[in-house]
Order: C-alpha cells, then sequence, then structure tokens
C-alpha cells in the first residue's frame, strides 16, 4: 500500500493541504465502504496491552486532529490503528480560523496548522460515533475535548464540563486538550492556578457522571512541547492530586528553530511532524521521571517510523499516537510502528 501511496502523494502535495486532507478522508470513506482497504491493506497487528482499564488491541493510536467530527471513524479504524481518538470537539459549533490555516513545510516533513478547533460541535460528533460500527463493536474511542473560541478564559471549565456531560456516555476515554496553541489563551490552563481550578471541576463532574453511568471513564490530559521542566514537573503533581489517568505528550509546538528560513516556517499556528519529535521525548522523559509508573504517557510527535515510535517507548511511554506521519508515510506507517512495538 505504501507505494501506492507515494505515488499519489506528489498529486495531493499539488493541493492546498486542508482541501488534500478533506479528499483523502472522503476517498478513504468510499474505499471503505466498497471494500477495498480490507483487500489492499495489511490486517491489524493484534498485540494488546492494558492501560487505565482499557485493553488496546495494539499501542498504536490515532491522534486527534484529523478526523475532529467523528465524520471518518469506520475507515480509519480500517488503516489498522488499535485505538482513535477524535476531536477536538467544543460544546458549540464554531468555524475555526480564516483560511488559509494549514501549511506543508515538506523539506522538513513538518506542517503547521492553525485550524482553531472548527467541529460541528459535540453532539453532531456524539451522533456520528454512535452510528458507526467500529463504536458499536467496541472499538477503543476517546474523545478529546476543548472550549470554544468564545468562551472566556476564566470561564474555560464550563465549556469542558459541558463537553464532558455530552461525550462521557460513548467515550472509552476523554482526553482534555488545553495545550493547542490556536485558541487564544488555551495554553494558559497549563498554569498552575487555572489547570487545578479545570482539573478540579472536572474531578466533580467525573464523579457525577460515574455515578450516574456506573462507570468511571478515564481521563487523559494532552499538554504542549513547549513546557519548561518546572512547569512539567507541576503538572505531573497536578496529574497524581485529581487522579487524571494518563498524559498525552505532546501537542504541536509554537518553536521555529528546527524550520529556520523554510518557506511558511513563519505562518502562525502549531508545527507538528518530524521537527517536534525530539521535544516530545524531553517532555515524556521527564514526565517519567517525575510520574514513575503512577500516571501512564501516551507519546506522540514527530512519528515517522517503526524507530521513532520506539524512540517514545524508550522514552517512557507506554503508547504512542500518530498524524502528521500518516501524511508524508501513508497508512503502512500504522502496522510499521505497530511491528517495531511487538515485545516493547
Amino acid at each position: 500500500m505504501i507505494d501506492r501511496y507515494l505515488f499519489l502523494r506528489p498529486w495531493l502535495f499539488c493541493l492546498d493541504p486542508e482541501q488534500a486532507h478533506n479528499l483523502t478522508l472522503t476517498n478513504l470513506d468510499r474505499a471503505q465502504r466498497w471494500g477495498l482497504l480490507e483487500k489492499f491493506l495489511t490486517q491489524p497487528l493484534a498485540d494488546p496491552r492494558t492501560l487505565c482499564g482499557i485493553t488496546f488491541p495494539n499501542p498504536v493510536g490515532l491522534a486527534a486532529g484529523l478526523d475532529k467530527d467523528g465524520k471518518h471513524i469506520d475507515a480509519l479504524a480500517a488503516l489498522g490503528f488499535g485505538f482513535l481518538e477524535i476531536g477536538t470537539v467544543t460544546p458549540r459549533p464554531q468555524p475555526g480560523n480564516p483560511k488559509p490555516r494549514m501549511f506543508r513545510l515538506t523539506q522538513a516533513q513538518a506542517i503547521i496548522n492553525r485550524m482553531g478547533f472548527n467541529n460541528d460541535g459535540v453532539e453532531a460528533c456524539v451522533a456520528r460515533v454512535r452510528r458507526s460500527r467500529f463504536w458499536q463493536s467496541g472499538g477503543v474511542l476517546g474523545l478529546n475535548i476543548g472550549k470554544n473560541a468564545i468562551t472566556p478564559i476564566e470561564d474555560a471549565a464550563s465549556d469542558y464540563v459541558l463537553a464532558m456531560d455530552a461525550v462521557y456516555e460513548i467515550a472509552t476515554y476523554i482526553t482534555v486538550n488545553i495545550s493547542s496553541p490556536n485558541t487564544q489563551n488555551l495554553r494558559a490552563l497549563q498554569g498552575e492556578e487555572m489547570l487545578r481550578a479545570l482539573l478540579g471541576s472536572l474531578d466533580e463532574a467525573r464523579k457525577r457522571l460515574s455515578d450516574r453511568f456506573g462507570v468511571r471513564k478515564p481521563l487523559f490530559l494532552k499538554i504542549a512541547p513547549d513546557l519548561d521542566h518546572g512547569d512539567i514537573n507541576l503538572i505531573a503533581d497536578l496529574l497524581m492530586e485529581f487522579g487524571v489517568d494518563a498524559v498525552i505528550a505532546t501537542n504541536t509546538t509554537i518553536a521555529r528553530d528546527a524550520v529556520q528560513g523554510m518557506e511558511h516556517s513563519q505562518e502562525m499556528g502549531g508545527l507538528s511532524g518530524a521537527p517536534v519529535r525530539m521535544a516530545s521525548n524531553i517532555v515524556i522523559k521527564a514526565l517519567k521521571a517525575r510520574l514513575g509508573n503512577q500516571v501512564p504517557i501516551i507519546g506522540v510527535g514527530g512519528i515517522l517510523s517503526g524507530a521513532d515510535a520506539k524512540e517514545k517507548i524508550a522514552a517512557g511511554a507506554s503508547l504512542v499516537q500518530v498524524y502528521s506521519g500518516l501524511i508524508y508515510r501513508g497508512p503502512d506507517l500504522v502496522n510499521e510502528c505497530a511491528k517495531a512495538l511487538r515485545n516493547h
């Protein structure tokens, strides 16, 4: 399949990145409906891992951002992922930032995006999840939640609680995204006072929802790579204090050191792909040193090969997620990473 993708990639890369993204997913849906994915793709690798009370069929997941609205769940599941993370979804629909808002830095195998949590709102996403065969058959599906752009940062907790209320019943786990650089002031939620207040509100909401549904759903937190050692230790301590089940490290970076002078390198937004690999690994190592085995880590950022996935595990992650690597490597990356992580 990878040879086919490498044949198609130059054509896709002639298109606007967001247009190519949407076209690829639309055709992936069509191929899945016609049964072509099963015919041409390697079957998913069985390598179960148990984390936070969840059994993941293999340790390679889809990172949030690729399917913000849950429109392509069954097609993406056919690529061999052990789990999918959908979102970021917000309580109310919003268009996101003005276009263009996605840029390729091909020389660096990187992407800059400033999408801005564009989505149809959490209720529409939940309805799509319920219709998906993957969810109906018990697939591991995380829901990544955020705040609306118009909600003042001091009221952010109310948006996260509203989103948690909406996704709780259908999510295998819930990820709290406080690390996107594309919603104004969102990363301020990583500071001690705001993060403590947010996690306190979510902890109370989860207790209420656990009583209502008779199950305690795991809560994950997704953090940025642009944190200093003190910030990482502070976040790690708060994770343990509030019983957050896992941490996803990391989101995109606002740093541009690795892409200086390249076309589009000065565009505003989050940089993902190969340039964020080392920054992500540094954060994972620091988290592991502070958390030990108390809170597991999911490693994401710059995975473009099986060797990159193994680096994340060596740094201290228990599972990995990919996104930008799919743009540059195609669907065979999923099984390449899963095979590399067998027995790791």
